[in-house]
């Protein structure tokens, strides 16, 4: 490194060519390595976490499903444009700092890296649950569970992109496939009007169990429905993380638009199924799931329901096939994470040092490692400050409230990015147009921050808020007094710098 300049209120350092050989990437993805990555990060959310919403009524939670996939379909043609356009590993943050400089660059970043590093940490806390009740260990063991899946997965992500890639379409498939089965073995037991429709609302005004069905649609009207967006994000959440291959990708002008949209459609039609198929079957039997008043509370919605089709005895083995959707969901956001830091940290946002690649597997190590530390640090703090059973709680509770609320705000930047650099920037190159244009970027905009204030209405959701605004404080302190002085003309800033006449 070398002297620094000046430009717009922060500094650049000059690096050599080295520094850059020191973070190579390989090229490896196509449409189908695409489409199996971020079909992969949101599949576990089909699983579990989406039928809290039930609380507020099926069709409250139907309605939830609409409005929030709305958001998501515009939003990936937003970024279907912007990510050829600007095709680097740092995505939204790369959208952003184009378009709004290097404090929109560094405010997305952090939320993203909000949602990147806690929601693996959630997921892995589940995959522990589940893998604690098979093999019937201690409770007070799951840390060793969550220590082993992190090892794993780190290092089938440290030995190469191809690899990485690869493990990512086996197991997104596998998650499909369990999803699948149960798709065609419910079908039998739907039953819309007596499992779906028996919420109703008592004296109290809560929720009370309807024993023949055939309630309202909206027991708690809209407002319930509207309640029941943060959850609805599940279904959804971290299919813009494809943008973060970008510089993985052969050609990314091309395959990003079709991973994004073929991805969507594969979700969007599982989120309905799920939904419909999900909250309609139910079981007389007391000790078995009651349709969608059970289904509101259940921390395992989608093996509730194959207990009910084939019956208790086989707990165990569907326990396993729920991990599948887990692990899908595990590995390729440890892939987005990862990106996430190094884009970040190439351009001295974060530590530089953080952005090396390992020399013969080109993957970014230094930051793999500094995502799951974080992650694992952040669930042992709470667990043991907590107490097993407590802390557990809360890391599915307020850490994954975290990453809800930090996938907001990064939504509602991109959505303004787009926008912006339409105005800006209106000559660079656009392989793809968004069919709706602005309309769609300000709709995303909007339904972001209308889910964030649904999310303030909730207290669970509001602690995680509290702190997830600790984790800005203190990551804007640190960009505000030392890394706006330490920028590095990584291809983002150079493209943002240049108005888009290099750094492709």
């Amino acid at each position: 490194m070398s002297a620094t300049k000046s430009v717009g209120g922060v500094s650049y350092t000059t690096v050599g060519q080295g520094y850059f050989e020191k973070r190579g990437l390989r090229r490896y993805a196509r449409v189908g390595s695409l489409w199996a990555l971020g079909v992969g990060a949101v599949i576990s959310g089909h699983y579990s976490g989406w039928n809290f919403g039930l609380s507020a009524g099926f069709g409250g939670m139907l309605i939830a499903l609409a409005v929030i996939s709305v958001m998501y379909w515009c939003l990936c043609f937003s970024i279907a444009e912007m990510s050829p356009a600007l095709p680097h590993t740092g995505a939204a943050y790369s959208f952003a700092r184009s378009a709004m400089g290097p404090w929109g660059g560094m405010v997305t970043g952090l939320a993203e890296s909000i949602e990147y590093i806690l929601t693996p940490a959630v997921i892995v806390f589940f995959i522990g649950a589940y893998l604690t009740a098979i093999f019937e260990t201690p409770g007070e063991y799951q840390p060793l569970w969550w220590l082993g899946a992190y090892g794993i997965f780190l290092l089938l992500n440290l030995r190469g992109v191809e690899l990485s890639f690869k493990v990512s379409v086996i197991v997104t498939i596998g998650a499909l496939a369990v999803l699948a089965v149960y798709w065609v073995s419910a079908v039998p037991y739907f039953d819309l009007s007596r499992w779906a429709l028996n919420i109703g609302v008592g004296p109290d005004g809560a929720a009370v169990l309807l024993p023949e069905g055939g309630g309202s649609w909206l027991p708690f009207g809209i407002k319930g429905a509207l309640g029941a967006l943060p959850f609805a994000v599940w279904l959804f959440l971290a299919i813009e993380q494809l943008p973060l291959a970008a510089e993985e990708s052969y050609d990314p002008k091309k395959d990003m638009p079709k991973g994004l949209i073929y991805g969507m459609a594969t979700l969007t039609l599982s989120a309905v199924l799920v939904t419909f198929l999900n909250a309609g079957v139910g079981s007389s039997d007391p000790d078995k799931m009651q349709g969608a008043f059970s289904l509101a509370t259940s921390a395992e919605p989608l093996l509730d329901g194959f207990r009910v089709i084939y019956g208790t005895g086989t707990a165990k083995v569907l326990a396993f096939l729920a991990v599948i959707g887990l692990v899908a969901s595990f590995h390729s956001i440890i892939f987005a994470y990862a990106r996430q830091i190094y884009s970040l940290s190439r351009a001295g946002y974060y530590l530089p040092f953080m952005s090396i690649t390992h020399g013969k597997h080109k993957m970014p190590h230094v930051a793999l490692y500094t995502g799951a530390i974080l992650g694992f640090a952040a669930m042992l703090a709470v667990w043991f400050a907590f107490g097993s059973e407590k802390g557990g709680a809360l890391i599915g509770g307020t850490l994954l409230n975290m990453a809800v609320f930090g996938a907001m705000i990064s939504y509602a930047m991109q959505g303004l990015s787009f926008i912006l650099l339409r105005k800006r920037m209106p000559d660079i190159e656009r392989p793809y147009r968004s069919p709706l244009g602005n309309a769609g970027a300000a709709i995303t905009v909007v339904i972001a921050l209308v889910t964030i204030y649904f999310q303030l209405q909730d207290p669970v959701y509001r602690n995680g808020v509290y702190a997830a605004a600790v984790w800005y404080a203190l990551g804007l302190l640190y960009f505000g007094v030392i890394g706006r002085h330490r920028l590095i003309l990584s291809p983002e800033e150079e493209f943002a710098t240049s108005g888009g006449k290099s750094g492709h």
